[in-house]
């Protein structure tokens, strides 16, 4: 088969589509055919070197997929040959195959196209596990989202109006902002004008952002308010006012998806099931989709997501 192999560590360019082993899979392994996989930040910090595969995944990126079950192991009960699914991956998804613990595979939703369908996993196990196991988000709190145009963003809007929050997001133009409120946000903040700490007070933020906001993110806590940090795009490291974490009694959780044991990703892949797909197929939310880029060509797909001038997810087609 062919997939995206990484080198050396550099630019997109160093992302080259070319023949390599086709996986076999386990006795508790799903073999998919891959329709399309998408593009993610943790997928730009590999090709960087800075955030390599967890032990036993496939050397290539991409986190997400969507396609037909070819093959299923010795163990797999639930899926067969033929099945329509997408799934998500510690690794591997930019291949036209791809062998996934079955854990960690879901039906296509009914009314969703195979292709878009890529854009959904890894967004909505974010989320659901983000929002709504760790924090606890409740119908008539706020949810502050900041990077709210971002793929898990536009997702992170859909969701939590859907549960009945009312919705808070960043954003660094009037046009992003424009798109979040198209999708449900009931407010939007341009970062490059505003300061966020200054506007709103939430009950849960959600923040791909980092050590930057930090302190910003605590004073825009409301008292028993929970931060769920999942990126560092403004650094690791931040200023944390104890003081003010205490008198708010609020609390701050870091967490990662990707290195998670199998159990606890099926546990959230099976909420999203439960929880994400029947709003999905109601048309409550959908997948929003900025571009789609062959697969041979991730250079280019990764190029559009580093402008940062993009909405939604970037899709690559096998």
């Amino acid at each position: 088969m062919h997939a995206i192999v990484i080198d050396k560590p550099g630019g997109p360019e160093v992302l080259t589509w070319r023949e390599v082993p086709e996986p076999r899979p386990g006795p508790g392994d799903v073999l998919i055919d891959v329709a399309a996989s998408a593009v993610n930040r943790a997928d730009v910090m590999q090709r960087q070197g800075l955030y390599g595969p967890p032990p036993g995944a496939p050397p290539y990126p991409g986190l997400e997929c969507s396609g037909v079950v070819a093959e299923v192991g010795s163990d797999v009960e639930d899926f067969k040959p033929g099945d329509r699914v997408s799934a998500l991956l510690a690794g591997g998804g930019y291949a036209e195959r791809v062998a996934v613990p079955w854990q960690q595979v879901m039906r296509v939703p009914e009314g969703v196209d195979l292709v878009e369908a890529a854009a959904l996993p890894e967004v909505a196990c974010t989320v659901w596990s983000n929002v709504f196991m760790t924090a606890r988000l409740r119908k008539g709190e706020t949810l502050l989202v900041h990077g709210g145009a971002s793929g898990i963003g536009t997702l992170a809007v859909q969701l939590a109006k859907a549960f009945g929050s009312h919705v808070v997001v960043t954003a660094g133009s009037a046009e992003k902002i424009a798109r979040c409120v198209e999708l449900g946000a009931d407010e939007g903040i341009n970062y490059r004008e505003e300061d966020f700490a200054e506007r709103v007070r939430a009950d849960v933020i959600l923040d791909i952002v980092g050590g930057r906001y930090l302190p910003g993110n605590v004073k825009a806590l409301k008292t028993g308010g929970r931060l769920v940090v999942i990126g560092m795009q403004g650094g690791s490291k931040g200023e944390l006012d104890l003081g003010a974490l205490l008198v708010k009694r609020a609390s701050v959780h870091g967490t990662t998806l990707r290195s998670r044991p199998v159990d606890e990703k099926g546990v959230i892949v099976r909420g999203v099931v439960e929880n994400v797909w029947p709003l999905v197929e109601a048309g409550a939310i959908r997948p929003v989709i900025h571009a789609r880029v062959p697969m041979s060509d991730a250079a280019q797909a990764h190029r559009i997501l580093e402008s940062g001038d993009h909405v939604g997810k970037i899709l690559l087609v096998s």
